[in-house]
């Protein structure tokens, strides 16, 4: 059966195995033709962002939390501390939508889709002590949480886009997965290339490497250490963990 216009207008529908289009594709017509700002939808290909890259600022501003820490989202929340949105009231959220915050932050803290923080919650249970700090400890010993810490980088954005671009390998090996656990005994280095070298060594300047007992970092060679795993007192994000585990165990 033809779609709605086809007999009037056969020219503006194509042929699947011509341009890629079947012919349930909708089109949107716009004074006799295609709109010039039609947008395709194919489902069977769709390809979702498995990382936030929208407003970092609103994101601290609504969280009431530093999550993001580029220099444009820590102005931001100076300037303005209510969260984002017009005529926003300061009403007193629920229990679950405190936890749900809660959770919030641990996901752009530390870059995690949610499948990925629920993997992460999976495995933690199985281990001895407080599920809570054994999750935030495993998110802490990812790659790009540790090059961001050790100085590399400036924000864990640009930490995890270093790495996935190749710039860092691990005891001589180049490593491209942000999620990489570093374990004690390990190195992490730049790969040798002067281009490279030169590009971190500006930018440390503007970096602030937090002073931790379980990584050193060499400013010089632009080295870093692992010497053990981290402890409680070593996580740097505020979050309440008991109700983000009461959340996430139902």
């Amino acid at each position: 059966m033809p779609l709605i216009g086809q007999r009037r207008f056969p020219s503006l529908f194509l042929h699947a195995h011509g341009k890629g289009l079947s012919a349930a594709t909708p089109c949107r017509l716009s004074h006799g033709g295609l709109s010039k700002t039609q947008t395709r939808f194919d489902l069977g290909d769709s390809q979702f962002m498995g990382r936030y890259t929208g407003p970092k600022a609103r994101i601290n501003r609504r969280l009431k939390t530093m999550v993001y820490e580029s220099s444009g989202a820590s102005r931001a929340m100076e300037r303005r501390e209510n969260p984002p949105g017009m005529h926003t009231r300061g009403k007193r959220p629920s229990a679950y939508g405190l936890a749900l915050y809660e959770k919030q932050k641990i996901k752009h803290y530390y870059g995690l889709g949610e499948r990925q923080l629920r993997r992460y919650y999976d495995k933690v249970t199985h281990l001895k002590g407080n599920t809570g700090e054994q999750l935030l400890l495993f998110c802490e010993t990812r790659l790009d949480n540790v090059v961001r810490r050790a100085g590399f980088t400036k924000t864990r954005p640009q930490a995890r886009q270093g790495i996935v671009h190749g710039h860092f390998q691990v005891n001589g090996i180049k490593v491209t997965k942000p999620s990489y656990q570093v374990r004690p005994g390990d190195v992490i280095t730049l790969r040798p290339i002067e281009r490279l070298y030169n590009l971190y060594h500006g930018s440390k300047q503007e970096a602030a490497a937090d002073r931790l007992d379980w990584i050193t970092f060499e400013s010089d060679t632009l080295r870093c250490s692992v010497l053990g795993r981290p402890g409680p007192s070593d996580i740097s994000l505020p979050v309440d963990m008991r109700i983000v585990i009461e959340f996430m165990s139902r």
